[in-house]
């Protein structure tokens, strides 16, 4: 039988997840369907039930679900040790009446950044800007790759050192910090807050960005971000918003759900021809 697989959020009209899946297996030669699923905002876990029920194998978890996922996984079944650092879910595995919480999104932003955009981390000074779900999402694989510092900036700075405090000590070196504080120099930027959302730039000092090799804003958009402008008008040598980072994270979960790692270069061609 052909597997199932879907994304759940509210609103999901939007989403690209079936495109991407349907071209990975397309790709692969994997047997699968993927669908798009509306789950009412008080009916999460019933929606889920359901969809097991009815011999779903896997889910992408996207807003508002990812904390409801973590807690699904955590008391019915097992979460990965990134997913425990990110605090959310954003993938779901159902295998014989057993579910796997994970949290793909901050392997997505490593890869897209490391293989896609051919900028290492390994020794060098990262700034990741915000302290909310997607910064947690990120830090763990952020600190996987070995760089030799990672600062974690915020407007309220304690949320900034609460986060920063969760890294052990015997790895990478990671201090926290308010925007207005910073000084740099720093190699790679990660805009993890929701400024680009709101179409506004950050109160970050202009020099932060002079010996920036990347400057990247996980948000995506047809034109270059807010943050992108901001870190271009002020020295950063190369920008780049988030669209790898959605694709490689999906990548990321088939590879959960499937043992596969998709070939996502045709996934980029179609989603961003240019």
């Amino acid at each position: 039988m052909t597997d199932t697989y879907a994304v759940v959020g509210n609103p999901i009209a939007h989403s690209k997840s079936p495109l991407i899946h349907a071209r990975f297996a397309a790709d692969s030669g994997e047997d699968l369907v993927y669908e798009r699923l509306l789950a009412p905002l008080d009916g999460f876990a019933a929606t889920l039930r359901q969809f097991v029920a009815d011999g779903g194998k896997g889910l992408n978890v996207t807003v508002p679900f990812k904390l409801e996922a973590f807690d699904y996984a955590r008391t019915r079944g097992q979460l990965t040790e990134r997913a425990q650092l990110a605090g959310a879910v954003n993938t779901l595995k159902f295998e014989q009446d057993t579910v796997l919480g994970d949290n793909t999104d901050g392997a997505g932003l490593v890869r897209d950044i490391t293989l896609n955009l051919s900028t290492p981390l390994q020794g060098k000074r990262v700034l990741l800007l915000g302290a909310g779900g997607a910064a947690r999402g990120a830090l763990g694989p952020l600190v996987d790759a070995g760089p030799a510092a990672i600062t974690i900036a915020n407007r309220t700075p304690a949320k900034a050192s609460e986060l920063a405090a969760m890294v052990s000590p015997e790895h990478t070196h990671v201090t926290a910090s308010s925007f207005d504080a910073l000084s740099g120099p720093f190699d790679v930027i990660i805009n993890a807050s929701a400024s680009s959302l709101q179409a506004a730039e950050l109160p970050l000092p202009a020099q932060i960005f002079r010996d920036c090799a990347l400057a990247y804003d996980m948000m995506y958009a047809a034109e270059p971000t807010p943050f992108m402008q901001q870190a271009e008008r002020n020295g950063a040598r190369r920008t780049a918003d988030g669209i790898g980072m959605l694709i490689e994270q999906a990548a990321e979960a088939f590879y959960v759900w499937r043992q596969v790692r998709p070939d996502t270069a045709p996934v980029f061609q179609l989603l961003r021809p240019a």
